[in-house]
């Protein structure tokens, strides 16, 4: 495993430019403690490459290695943490200068479409939990994107009853990805219910970086090389990431988005309905509609984005050792697929089980824990996938999450692991005569994640995407449209007719395992605000860190580095080969975690994963928080002077 050093490309040049522009539009720091400082490890640390190529298939966007030794950061009355510094500094200083966290959500999400633009942006959709410190109440914000109104049940999987191939040039980059965006609507819901600055005034950091130009991070450019090809189709993308020549655009090319700045300029001032009604709106149908380059197109009409509404739902509040942990509700299957997994492990002694070694990186797991977890994930997963999906158009069993939750149901699903071997795949639970068929697990990929905590007490989880890796690759007036509906199953039905749960429907909303979550203790005080990227496998991430910090005692920056390891419902248990106490070489073959768990009947996948976790964790009077080593992500907030 080759170890390399940031170039001086690196944090603090990354934050000098954040600062000139997010620094610029809000009030200068108290005197009484360090706003928006960042305690931890942050310049010029060592980052592990694992070697090997990463599998799209199987692993959201590019594998970009480790940054070994972070420790964590302390604050006093806020914190934030995004995937990219420059997003992390401009959300903090709207909670320095006294903005909620809703507040500092816009800020953050329109950010990331600058300097993160592979992973989400106004383009896409998002789930929000939200906790208001007044009413000590939560709020689930569903912001996910629709299926246009004319979509069939084979929407996806070929051009057309009479032209029976698939979507040109395939599925994923042709216009029938593209669902109708959601976060705007979301954010602009949550900003009515809890925002308290101008929102007008929340798009200038991103307009100012818009125009003024921003340095391309490693991360970026990387993704930028690994999709060169696709983002060449789309003479808007292509102009916007690919150099004259066609070759992509490298880490600290400096570059602007004029387009952006104009699209957020009609946003601030006239509000979300800029974007769903009008010039934006007409440009999005066109450009969902383009068969240039031969692409199939969209059918996403006016009258798709003008209908378009964000959904406030009941979240998914389950308990767990003295703890209650909440979550998004369907379509997100995160919620309950999380409150499944910790319900069945709550019937072990799972303390006992402690990583065998501990170190800064958060040590190396014990590989009994690994084995039960995963056991746990991946009789889950097998409800996930068959019962779960958006439940406006498909009822859950007992048209409830409570059916899937039951402790009674899910001591039944413990008692099915064998503690000295593997299942490999799992049955779903048998919950009555419910007409549905399990769906082939469809190829998620790539995602954001922003938590933030506010002076106020306020509290904000939000995951946010446009599925893989620069989404759809249609560029329009400065951003990219999503390729969310390929979280639907291309096949509506079974083999032996069964319909499937999360087929395409008209206005419905694809299943996704975005994971927002906060917990809770026993006397209902907010204790920890957590969640990742990471397609299918958010679930797992989010589990693995819940397990350090609840039942392990690990520090939120341990908990996020440690080793991501977990199962869906399939033979393949992973166990990430990025991580610095694993030895991915010869397939794992000489680690003992690898061997162990290949003693227990695991097929061990040991490639790079990609998570993009953060954690805030309620510390006496303050905060303590761990951003992922795995992506660029930092922890701010206001540090004692």
């Amino acid at each position: 495993m080759a170890k390399v050093r940031l170039s001086s490309f690196g944090l603090a040049t990354v934050l000098a430019v954040a600062c000139l522009t997010a620094c610029s539009s809000s009030s200068s720091s108290s005197t009484s403690s360090q706003a928006c400082t960042e305690t931890g490890k942050a310049t010029m640390l060592t980052v592990s490459r694992a070697s090997g190529t990463t599998d799209l298939a199987t692993n959201p966007e590019i594998a970009t290695g480790y940054r070994s030794g972070m420790t964590p950061v302390r604050t006093r009355t806020y914190a934030v943490s995004t995937a990219n510094p420059v997003s992390t500094l401009a959300a903090c200083k709207v909670l320095d200068a006294g903005g909620t966290a809703a507040d500092a959500l816009i800020v953050a999400q329109t950010v990331l479409n600058l300097v993160e633009p592979e992973s989400s942006g106004i383009g896409g959709g998002a789930f929000l939990l939200y906790y208001d410190a007044n009413t000590k109440q939560v709020d689930a914000y569903d912001g996910r994107e629709t299926a246009p109104q004319s979509a069939t049940e084979n929407y996806l999987r070929w051009i057309s009853d009479t032209d029976r191939r698939e979507p040109q040039p395939n599925t994923r980059a042709s216009g029938r990805s593209i669902g109708v965006p959601g976060v705007l609507r979301l954010l602009e819901l949550a900003h009515h219910d809890h925002g308290k600055q101008p929102w007008h005034d929340l798009f200038d950091p991103a307009i100012n970086l818009a125009d003024n130009g921003f340095a391309i991070s490693p991360r970026m450019a990387e993704q930028i090389a690994e999709s060169a090809s696709s983002l060449a189709a789309d003479p808007t993308a292509r102009a916007y990431f690919l150099n004259a020549d066609a070759t992509p655009k490298k880490a600290g090319t400096t570059i602007t988005d004029p387009a952006l700045a104009k699209t957020l300029g009609a946003i601030a001032t006239d509000g979300a309905d800029a974007f769903y009604h009008g010039a934006i709106a007409r440009d999005i149908v066109d450009t969902t509609a383009t068969t240039s380059g031969g692409r199939t197109p969209g059918q996403i009409t006016l009258q798709d984005l003008a209908a378009y509404q964000a959904k406030k739902r009941t979240p998914v509040c389950e308990p767990y050792r003295g703890h209650q942990i909440c979550g998004m509700p369907n379509p997100s299957s995160g919620g309950i697929t999380i409150g499944s997994i910790m319900g069945i492990l709550s019937n072990f002694d799972l303390a006992r089980l402690r990583p065998t070694t501990m170190d800064v990186n958060g040590g190396r797991p014990n590989p009994e824990a690994v084995h039960l977890i995963s056991e746990a994930e991946r009789l889950a997963y097998a409800d996930r996938d068959k019962y779960i999906a958006d439940s406006d158009f498909v009822p859950l069993p007992g048209n409830s999450p409570q059916t899937l939750l039951n402790p009674d149901y899910l001591k039944k699903r413990a008692a099915l692991i064998n503690p000295d071997h593997s299942m490999g795949t799992a049955q779903p639970g048998d919950l009555g005569p419910v007409p549905l068929a399990p769906a082939p697990q469809q190829p998620e990929h790539g995602t954001s994640h922003i938590s933030i905590v506010d002076k106020y007490g306020n509290a904000a989880s939000m995951t946010t995407s446009i599925e893989s890796a620069f989404g759809s690759f249609h560029m329009v007036d400065g951003f990219l449209l999503n390729n969310q509906l390929t979280d639907f199953s291309a096949q509506p039905t079974a083999p032996d007719g069964t319909p499937i749960a999360n087929r395409v429907q008209p206005g419905k909303r694809p299943r996704s395992s975005m994971s927002p979550t906060l917990v809770f203790d026993d006397h209902k005080n907010l204790q920890l605000v957590t969640g990742s990227p990471g397609g299918a496998v958010i679930i797992q991430f989010v589990v693995k860190t819940l397990v350090n910090l609840l039942d392990w005692g690990l520090d939120p920056q341990q908990a996020v580095s440690a080793v991501d390891f977990g199962a869906a419902n399939t033979p393949v248990t992973g166990v990430g080969g990025e991580h610095p106490d694993i030895n991915a070489t010869d397939n794992g073959d000489h680690d003992p975690l690898v061997q162990r768990l290949r003693q227990l009947g695991h097929q061990v996948s040991v490639a790079p994963q990609s998570s993009g976790l953060s954690a805030l964790q309620r510390d006496r009077d303050g905060w303590i928080g761990g951003a992922d080593p795995r992506r660029d992500g930092i922890v701010l907030g206001d540090t004692a002077g």
